[in-house]
């Protein structure tokens, strides 16, 4: 987020700090479903029941090492625009994050139908990079790999920045995002790993026919699969 200068007083951080600190805890509600932003404040937050994808680029360091700058913006512009353009294809998309080269969101997912929607996102996204890699590969570009990981739990929700200042961002705490993220570094880490790893609570509310796409990766107690989307691996096979 852009920032500008402002005086700081520690007097009226201080008034912030036990505003927050003495606020009731009955103020962070459970909910089954993501609630708008607009019901957020500094002083309350809910604990929501969702689902989180996280995708990152297998050893990004030696991307960066290879090309030149305007090479590496080109990589990076296409990558992270285009994946934000298939994880927004989720009807119940709620918010996405830039993290380096890794991109996540988090998705309301009350029904099974949400889940098994959010396991064909990761598939679009997964067939996505084999389209890029064909775009990279005709301009002798770096080709790409990437783990996905999807999780599905509990996260509590809450509005983080500076009161009255503008600058705040909606903060997703709890072990949801962060299972998410480490079941996305494990995925195409070996060639026994495959590229989308799911845990076990989300593979458990997909139907049968995701289940089958699936296996159980004992190293890591989760689910693995390489996944693609039928329709843009037609596309991959007349083109590469």
């Amino acid at each position: 987020m852009q920032a500008n200068h402002s005086y700081y007083s520690f007097n009226k951080s201080i008034e912030r700090i036990d505003e927050v600190l003495d606020g009731s805890d009955a103020s962070y509600e459970d909910k089954k479903s993501i609630p708008s932003r607009d019901s957020l404040t500094f002083n309350n937050g809910f604990s929501v029941e969702c689902s989180a994808i996280f995708i990152d680029i297998r050893a990004s360091k030696d991307l960066n090492k290879k090309h030149t700058r305007p090479v590496l913006a080109k990589i990076y512009k296409t990558y992270i625009s285009e994946l934000i353009s298939v994880l927004k294809s989720h009807s119940k998309i709620s918010e996405l994050y830039i993290e380096g080269d890794a991109v996540w969101g988090i998705c309301d997912t009350p029904y099974k139908a949400d889940i098994n929607e959010l396991f064909s996102v990761g598939a679009k996204a997964s067939s996505l990079i084999d389209i890029l890699n064909i775009k990279y590969k005709k301009k002798k570009y770096s080709e790409l790999t990437i783990g996905i990981g999807i999780s599905y739990g509990s996260s509590l929700m809450i509005k983080s920045g500076y009161k009255g200042s503008g600058i705040n961002e909606v903060v997703w705490l709890g072990k949801l995002v962060g299972e998410a993220a480490a079941l996305c570094s494990h995925g195409n880490k070996t060639y026994s790993d495959f590229e989308m790893m799911v845990s076990n609570v989300f593979y458990d509310n997909l139907n049968g026919s995701n289940k089958e796409l699936l296996s159980k990766n004992h190293i890591h107690d989760c689910y693995h699969g390489n996944v693609i989307n039928t329709s843009m691996n037609e596309w991959v096979n007349k083109n590469e």
